[in-house]
């Protein structure tokens, strides 16, 4: 069997496509096999609700009376980037609020992005570059999001097709990325959901593009290029899956759209600021062959285990481990049980997948066709120190 995007949006239109999650497609391929459910789907819908710490949000203020060219600028006590146009800034996750602010010193980027969205009001402030056209110094006033023009996500790194499980193998508690690490292997922390993950069913890029439109944030976005630190060329299993970081997607969508349910501000102790989100990518049934791909399960992908108490680049590795282990609640690392546990959303990454089907058998969404693929030949290049 063989049908184009085309072919299936008509089918979303007239009410028939047949839709489901990528959870229900694996079931259903274990119980009559890829052939037979390939005949019955024509779109298989992924997700995921993880934490998205390369993001970030463009605004544009509108112009001030006087205007005003902004050089520093703070949302909520969290300071912008002002470095482009008169009053076009961006916001980035991770950014603090400035110590000095009245703002508590947990909060950042992510948790300003998350009130806007949701419609609270907040603080803006702003030191002006005074020139001949710009000619104010200072301004300050509320915002949200009904009173700026633009407000949208473009986050350069967002969805990666793998990523590690953290561990400390150390003597003392370590506070990172991936939330606290306890001393002597005491619990172990994966981040991506695993087996629904959009990436994972596409594990070539041969379906997901530039311009392929999704579900973000409780609206719509966009694929707008690959992500930063995009390594297509991960060593891969026989099923094509990657055994580490691999593939990454920078996304797009109007944030005025958004809605709180999918994006959230969040804090890792001693770490920082980010934003969970909620993605879902809705993945076209041209052939069997997507079919085949997308029913890989859990038991079937792997992550590496790394010791995050030697501060290097390179780090020890315990090992590889599946996804269906660490699902289960606890692996075993030399010789020891170690309890797991993701710090992504499994329940909110399914309910994301949901809530696109229930929005495709609706058809208020159809497909999009690509504008170009995504490069599969990215290496990783490490940065040193070298000579001037």
């Amino acid at each position: 069997m063989s049908q184009t995007i085309a072919d299936i949006n008509a089918k979303i239109k007239a009410g028939k496509a047949k839709v489901l999650t990528a959870t229900e497609l694996k079931s259903l391929v274990v119980d009559i096999g890829v052939t037979q459910a390939a005949k019955q789907v024509d779109v298989i819908v992924t997700g995921t609700f993880e934490p998205m710490e390369s993001s970030g949000a463009i605004l544009n203020l509108g112009h001030t009376d006087p205007p005003i060219k902004i050089r520093t600028c703070w949302i909520d006590g969290v300071p912008a980037y002002a470095g482009f146009g008169a009053v076009d800034i961006y916001l980035g996750a991770t950014q603090e609020a400035d110590p000095s602010d009245e703002s508590p010193q947990y909060r950042g980027g992510g948790h300003a992005i998350a009130d806007l969205i949701a419609g609270k009001t907040l603080t803006f402030k702003a030191i002006g570059h005074p020139n001949d056209c710009y000619p104010r110094a200072n301004f300050e006033t509320t915002i949200t999001k009904e009173s700026i023009n633009q407000f949208y996500l473009f986050n350069p790194r967002n969805l990666y097709q793998n990523f590690i499980v953290g561990v400390n193998g150390g003597e003392e508690t370590l506070y990172t990325y991936l939330g606290p690490l306890q001393p002597r292997l005491g619990n172990a922390v994966y981040s991506n959901p695993g087996a629904i993950s959009p990436l994972w069913n596409d594990p070539d890029l041969q379906l997901i593009g530039i311009g392929t439109r999704i579900f973000m944030g409780g609206g719509i976005g966009y694929v707008a290029w690959e992500g930063t630190q995009h390594f297509p060329l991960q060593k891969r299993l026989e099923n094509r899956t990657p055994i580490g970081p691999a593939a990454t997607l920078a996304l797009i969508g109007d944030a005025k759209q958004m809605t709180a349910e999918w994006v959230r501000g969040c804090y890792f102790r001693n770490y920082g600021a980010s934003l969970m989100m909620g993605v879902a990518v809705p993945l076209p049934v041209i052939n069997e062959e997507v079919v085949a791909r997308a029913a890989v399960l859990d038991e079937e992908l792997v992550a590496p285990v790394i010791d995050f108490s030697i501060p290097r680049r390179v780090r020890p590795i315990f090992g590889s481990v599946s996804y269906a282990q660490l699902k289960s609640g606890k692996i075993t690392i030399a010789g020891s049980t170690v309890r797991t546990a993701p710090l992504a959303s499994l329940h909110l990454s399914e309910e994301a997948a949901k809530t696109l089907k229930d929005w495709i058998l609706k058809a208020e969404f159809t497909l999009t066709e690509p504008v170009a693929m995504l490069p599969c030949d990215r290496a990783f290049l490490p940065q040193d120190v070298r000579g001037f």
